[in-house]
C-alpha cells in the first residue's frame, strides 16, 4: 500500500511524522506523496483539513487517518502514545471505510461563462468586503428570502461543530447527507425579512445565493479565503464526492461532541 504522512510543523508532530514514516517503510509499505492510498496526518483537525484539500482530486482512491498532538479533534482520533498501535493496524489490519459528506460550492461571475468549483469539508462562508451583504437566497430554484446582514455560513454535518455552532446552528450527525445554512447577524425590518433560523437542506436540494447590492464578496472555503468581484451567484449543495476515513476502531461522533464541548 502507498502512503504519505503530513505534519502540522511543530517539533512533536514532525518527530512523530518521521517515526511513522520509518515504521511503515519497515513494514514494506511504499511512501508516495503523489498518489497515496492512505494519508496519515499528525497535528490536529487543521492538518487533516489541509491534507483533504491537497488530495481533493483523489478522494475515491485515498483514505485519511489523523493523530492529534494538541486538543481532541473531530477528525484526528489517535493520540501520540498510540503511534505504534496505529502503525501495526495500518500495516496488518483490514480497515473499515467511513464516508462523510462534503459541500460543493460553485461561484459564477457576471459576464463570464466559466465557473469556479470548490469542495469544503467544514464550511463555506459568504460576506461582503464593504458593509452588509444583501443577497437573494434561492432554494430549489425558488426565492426563499432576501438576506441582509454580516453574511451566511453553509456547513457540512461534520463541519456543523465548527463556525456553524458558534452561529447557533444545529450539530448534525455526519451520516446525514445534508448542508446547513446559518445566518450571521441578519438585519430584519419592513424591507428585509429572514427566517432567522438555521436551515438544513437534504441531498439534491440546492441553495443559490445572488448578491444584490453590487459589492465585492469574500468567500471562504474551509480555511481558504477568496475575494471575488462581480459575483453573479454562489451555488451550494451536497457534493457527489465524499471524504473517506480509515477506521480501525469505533470513533462515535456523539462521544466526540461530548468530550469536546461538555467533558466529564
Amino acid at each position: 500500500m502507498k502512503f504519505t504522512v503530513t505534519s502540522r510543523g511543530d517539533d512533536l508532530s514532525n518527530t512523530l511524522q518521521q517515526r511513522i514514516k520509518r515504521y511503515l517503510l519497515d513494514f514494506g509499505l511504499i511512501y508516495d506523496e503523489e498518489t497515496p492510498e492512505m494519508v496519515v496526518t499528525v497535528g490536529g483537525d487543521g492538518t487533516l483539513l489541509q491534507a483533504f484539500h491537497d488530495y481533493s482530486e483523489r478522494l475515491e482512491d485515498t483514505a485519511f487517518v489523523g493523530i492529534h498532538t494538541g486538543h481532541l479533534g473531530f477528525y484526528a482520533d489517535w493520540v501520540p502514545d498510540e503511534v505504534e498501535k496505529l502503525v501495526i493496524h495500518i500495516a496488518k489490519t483490514p480497515y473499515q471505510i467511513v464516508e462523510y459528506p462534503l459541500l460543493e460550492v460553485v461561484i459564477r461571475h457576471e459576464g463570464e461563462g466559466k465557473s469556479e468549483r470548490h469542495l469544503a469539508l467544514n464550511e463555506c462562508t459568504v460576506k461582503s468586503l464593504e458593509g452588509s451583504l444583501v443577497s437573494n437566497v434561492q432554494i430549489k430554484g425558488d426565492t426563499f428570502e432576501v438576506f441582509r446582514g454580516d453574511g451566511l455560513c453553509i456547513s457540512t454535518p461534520s463541519g456543523s461543530t465548527a463556525y456553524n455552532k458558534a452561529l447557533g446552528g444545529a450539530i448534525l450527525h455526519p451520516s446525514l447527507a445534508s448542508i446547513q445554512i446559518a445566518e450571521m447577524a441578519s438585519i430584519n425590518n419592513r424591507v428585509y425579512r429572514t427566517v432567522g433560523s438555521p436551515l438544513v437542506l437534504p441531498q439534491h436540494h440546492t441553495c443559490l445565493l445572488k448578491p444584490l447590492n453590487n459589492v465585492d464578496v469574500q468567500v471562504t472555503i474551509d480555511h481558504y479565503t477568496l475575494d471575488h468581484k462581480r459575483v453573479k451567484s454562489i451555488q451550494c449543495r451536497v457534493a457527489e464526492e465524499k471524504i473517506r476515513f480509515a477506521r480501525f476502531r469505533p470513533f462515535p461522533f456523539w462521544k466526540r461532541v461530548k468530550d469536546s464541548f461538555i467533558g466529564e
